[in-house]
């Protein structure tokens, strides 16, 4: 494609798309009243209506930034009349992950999570990984300590997008030279709004919201930095649902390990065995046979001295970032959101 032809598409195609989008609205949903007489004002959900960014000022890694999935609720708790406490709250689970770098003939890399691709599992907590089952505990959670006098009303919201870093080079070589070609990923999640009883241990779902994030990227490793990468389709997400009808929360999504924890990073070889490049800091079987094969076969040269620059191991033993923190700064000064790599 002549170099002129390369510059503009990416832009000419987003603002067609853009321009046919208009102003996604958030959905809204009708109130509705649940046990224990908790009532539901309003939910609403969406992905803003931006492409996703490409970040090539690195020498070193690409790094792009996805639009947010955003949802909040209006909730009224009534009057508590025992000594007891309620948490409202938001949970959420990753059900599906396809997430690869593609480095032209050579092979790719991938952030997996092996018993939920193998379908031991059917969800996979996305907890923030210290305030088990929830999403977070800033905005994402409303704490009510009984007794209370009057209604209880108030706004639970969260947010969640991607924000990684993608090595140019292979990550197991021992050259620096730019190999990446493609990156792909495609994500499912499910949110629950849910209150609990942390008395008794009651769990109310008030409602159930589905997700997904779609990514392609396509690289030309031999253009100079700055004019390699541009954002192929789907250049807009399809926006949240709002279900109906609520689904039950998985066992294994109110649970540890969460997804930041489980995940691994491979490396698959077009000819060869594949190598694990990161473990999972969290593993639930004592043994993890191919195509997950640790530590044995773990890259030899994944971190050598002097390919990856100090923030970017960082990064990487992080696993996929997310852009936004869930927890107060000053309990972590970096926090690992796993898939996003």
């Amino acid at each position: 494609m002549p170099s002129f032809l390369w510059d503009c598409w990416p832009s000419l195609e987003i603002r067609a798309l853009l321009c046919a989008m208009g102003c996604i609205q958030s959905i809204g949903g009708k109130a509705r009243v649940f046990r224990e007489g908790i009532t539901v004002i309003d939910v609403k959900a969406s992905i803003d209506p931006i492409p996703t960014s490409i970040d090539e000022s690195s020498s070193v890694v690409l790094r792009y930034r996805t639009p947010h999935f955003r949802a909040s609720a209006q909730v009224v708790m009534p009057p508590i009349p025992k000594k007891e406490t309620w948490v409202v709250g938001w949970i959420q689970a990753c059900s599906h992950m396809e997430f690869y770098n593609q480095y032209g003939e050579q092979g790719m890399s991938s952030w997996e999570l092996p018993d939920l691709q193998e379908g031991k599992i059917e969800a996979i907590s996305d907890s923030d990984g210290v305030n088990y089952p929830w999403y977070g505990n800033t905005t994402e959670t409303c704490t009510i300590v009984g007794p209370t006098k009057r209604d209880s009303k108030f706004i639970i919201s969260m947010n969640d997008n991607f924000y990684p870093s993608v090595t140019w080079a292979v990550p197991v070589s021992e050259s620096n030279v730019a190999k990446l070609t493609n990156i792909y990923r495609d994500q499912s999640f499910t949110t629950w709004l849910v209150a609990t009883n942390t008395s008794t241990n009651d769990m109310i779902i008030l409602q159930t919201l589905h997700w997904r994030m779609q990514l392609s990227i396509e690289v030309n490793p031999n253009r100079p930095l700055g004019q390699r990468a541009r954002l192929r389709e789907p250049i807009a997400q399809d926006q949240p649902k709002i279900l109906s009808k609520n689904e039950p929360i998985p066992p294994s999504a109110l649970v540890k390990p969460n997804a930041n924890d489980a995940q691994v990073l491979m490396w698959r070889p077009k000819y060869g065995q594949p190598l694990v490049v990161i473990p999972p800091k969290h593993r639930t079987q004592p043994q993890m046979g191919p195509p997950f094969p640790f530590p044995s076969t773990l890259a030899p040269n994944a971190w050598r001295a002097g390919h990856l620059e100090p923030d970017l191991v960082l990064r990487l033993l992080a696993g996929p970032t997310r852009d936004t923190p869930r927890k107060p700064p000053s309990s972590s000064h970096f926090t690992r959101p796993w898939v996003s790599n």
